[in-house]
C-alpha cells in the first residue's frame, strides 16, 4: 500500500504544484500566456490520451513493469524540467511528465486487487483514493514553500527523491508479474482514433475559457473529437482484439460505478477550481494557507473511508452510494449559501461535509467497479474507469469555468473605472485586486469579491444538483446486494446474541 500512494501521490501533488509556479517562471524565462497555459494543458492533454492503451500493455506486459517504468520516466522528466532553460522545455517536461502520469494512475489501481482481499479492497481503495485527493490541495502548498526557500526549479526537483523511494519501494514490495501468455495484435488504428478524439476534445475544452462555446475553433475542434470517439467506439465493437472491453459496461456495477465515479469526480473538481481561488482572491490567503484550509475536504474522505469499511458490508453500496452524493450535494448546497461576512470557519465545516460524502460515495461505487473486472483485464477497466474520470473533470472544470465567469461578470461593477483597467477588473478577480490597489477603488475590489462569491455559488449549486442527480441515479440503477451479503449481515447479530 505504501508503494502504490507514493506513486499516486507524487502524481496528486505534480498537477496542482506548477499553478503557484506560473507567475515566477513567466518572470524568470520570459514566457508569455499562451506557453503558461500549455504548460498546463500539454501535461493534462498527455495525460488524457496515454491512459487508454497503458491498461491494455499492462495487462499483456506486466502492471508491475510498466508501473515501474512510468515512475522512473516521471522522475526522469522531473529532473529535465528543474533545469530546463527555455518555456519550449518546460512545456515538454510537463508533457512527458503527463505520460509517466497515464501510466502511475491506472496501473497502480490495477495492482490492488492483487495485494488484497475483496473483504480488504474497500479499504485500500479508499487509502489510495485519498492518496490521489490529497496531493490536490497540498500541491499548491508545496509549491508555495518551495518557491518562498528556493528556486523556480525546486517544483520539479521535489518529485526526484519521492519517485526514487516509490521505485524502490516498488521493487522491493509489489508482487511480481503473472507468466506472459501468447500476446493478440495490437489494435493500433483503435489507439490512433482514440489519441485523435482524446486531443480533439482536450483541446477544445482547453479553448473554452480563452474564447467560449460558440467560437468557430471550439466548434469544429469538439465536432472533429465527436466524431473520432464515435469511428472508435464502433472499431473497438468490432475488432476482435480490442484496445478496450466495451462489453464491460454491459455489467451494471462497471457500468453505474463508472458513472458515479465520474459524478462525484465532476463535482469535486468544480469545487477544487473554485475553492483555492476564494481563499486566496477573497479571503486575502497566501499559497501555502490556502493549501491548509483546503484540507478539511481530505479529512472529511478519511472519516469516510473509516466509516464505509464497517457501513458498506451491512447496507449495501446501492444505499451508502446515494446516501454520500447526498452528503456531498448538502455540503456544496451550504456552500453556496457563501456571502462576505462567511469566515474560514464556514468554509471548513461545509468542505468536511463535501469531503465525507465525496468518500462515502466513491469508495463503494469504486469498490463496484473493480469487483466487475476479469482477472486478465483489470489494467484495462481500470484505464476506462480513470480515461472517464479525467476526461469528466476536464469538460467539468470548462463548463463549470464559464458558469463561474458568467456571474462574475453579471455582478461586477466598473463603472467609472477607465477602459483598459475595466478590462483587466474583468479578466480575472485577482486581475480587479491589482487594478483597485492601483486607483486605490476600495468599492471595486469589494465589488469584485462579491461578484466573484456569486459566480462561486452558481457553481457550488450546480454541482450540488448534479450530486442530487447522481443519487437518484444510483439508488435506482445500482445493483443491490446479493442474498449471500444479506444472510452474512444479518448472521451478524445473530451471532452476536447467541455469545451472549
Amino acid at each position: 500500500m505504501a508503494a502504490l500512494t507514493l506513486s499516486v501521490l507524487i502524481v496528486g501533488l505534480d498537477g496542482t504544484i506548477i499553478n503557484v509556479a506560473l507567475p515566477t517562471l513567466a518572470g524568470d524565462l520570459h514566457a508569455d500566456s499562451a506557453q503558461l497555459q500549455w504548460i498546463g494543458g500539454g501535461y493534462l492533454l498527455a495525460l488524457s490520451v496515454a491512459m487508454l492503451p497503458v491498461g491494455l500493455l499492462g495487462d499483456r506486459y506486466g502492471h508491475k513493469r510498466l508501473l515501474l517504468c512510468g515512475i522512473a520516466l516521471f522522475g526522469l522528466a522531473s529532473l529535465g524540467g528543474a533545469f530546463a532553460g527555455s518555456p519550449a522545455t518546460v512545456i515538454a517536461a510537463r508533457a512527458v511528465l503527463g505520460l509517466g502520469a497515464a501510466t502511475i494512475m491506472p496501473l497502480s489501481m490495477a495492482i490492488l486487487p492483487r495485494v488484497f482481499a475483496k473483504e480488504e479492497l474497500p479499504k485500500a481503495i479508499a487509502v489510495w483514493t485519498a492518496a490521489t485527493a490529497l496531493g490536490m490541495p497540498v500541491g499548491p502548498l508545496v509549491g508555495g514553500w518551495l518557491l518562498d526557500h528556493f528556486w523556480w526549479g525546486s517544483v520539479f526537483l521535489f518529485n526526484v527523491p519521492v519517485t526514487v523511494l516509490a521505485l524502490a519501494a516498488g521493487l522491493w514490495l509489489l508482487p511480481s508479474d503473472r507468466k506472459r501468455e501468447a500476446v493478440a495484435p495490437f489494435d493500433a488504428l483503435g489507439a490512433v482514433l482514440s489519441a485523435l478524439g482524446i486531443t480533439a476534445l482536450v483541446y477544445g475544452t482547453i479553448l473554452i475559457p480563452r474564447d467560449g462555446w460558440t467560437d468557430p475553433t471550439v466548434l469544429v475542434t469538439l465536432g472533429a473529437a465527436a466524431a473520432l470517439l464515435t469511428g472508435f467506439v464502433v472499431r473497438e465493437r468490432r475488432h476482435p482484439h480490442p484496445l478496450v472491453d466495451l462489453k464491460l459496461f454491459a455489467d451494471r456495477r462497471f457500468l453505474w460505478g463508472t458513472l458515479i465515479a465520474v459524478f462525484v469526480n465532476f463535482a469535486v473538481m468544480g469545487i477544487l477550481f473554485v475553492v483555492p481561488q476564494y481563499l486566496q482572491a477573497v479571503l486575502g490567503n497566501d499559497s501555502f494557507g490556502t493549501g491548509l484550509r483546503v484540507l478539511p475536504l481530505i479529512g472529511g474522505l478519511m472519516a469516510a473511508a473509516a466509516a464505509s469499511e464497517a457501513v458498506v458490508p451491512r447496507l449495501g453500496a446501492r444505499t451508502v452510494v446515494p446516501l454520500g452524493m447526498a452528503v456531498l450535494a448538502g455540503g456544496v448546497f451550504l456552500g453556496a449559501t457563501t456571502d462576505l461576512s462567511s469566515g474560514y470557519g464556514f468554509t471548513a465545516l461545509w468542505l468536511s461535509l463535501t469531503g465525507l460524502g465525496f468518500g462515502l460515495a466513491v469508495v463503494p461505487a469504486t469498490s463496484l467497479v473493480m469487483g466487475s473486472l476479469p482477472d486478465g483485464s483489470t489494467g484495462q477497466g481500470t484505464s476506462l474507469l480513470e480515461t472517464v474520470q479525467q476526461l469528466g473533470g476536464v469538460l467539468g472544470v470548462a463548463g463549470l469555468g464559464s458558469l463561474l465567469g458568467y456571474g462574475y461578470l453579471a455582478r461586477l461593477g466598473t463603472d467609472g473605472v477607465p477602459a483598459r483597467a475595466a478590462d483587466a477588473a474583468r479578466d480575472s478577480v485577482s486581475g480587479a485586486d491589482e487594478v483597485a490597489r492601483q486607483l486605490h477603488d476600495t468599492g471595486l475590489a469589494t465589488s469584485a469579491h462579491e461578484a466573484f462569491v456569486h459566480g462561486m455559488n452558481l457553481v457550488l449549486t450546480a454541482c450540488g444538483v448534479i450530486s442530487l442527480l447522481a443519487a437518484v441515479l444510483a439508488a435506482v440503477w445500482l445493483p443491490g446486494r446479493s442474498t449471500k451479503c444479506r444472510k452474512v449481515a444479518r448472521s451478524v447479530p445473530e451471532h452476536a446474541e447467541s455469545m451472549a
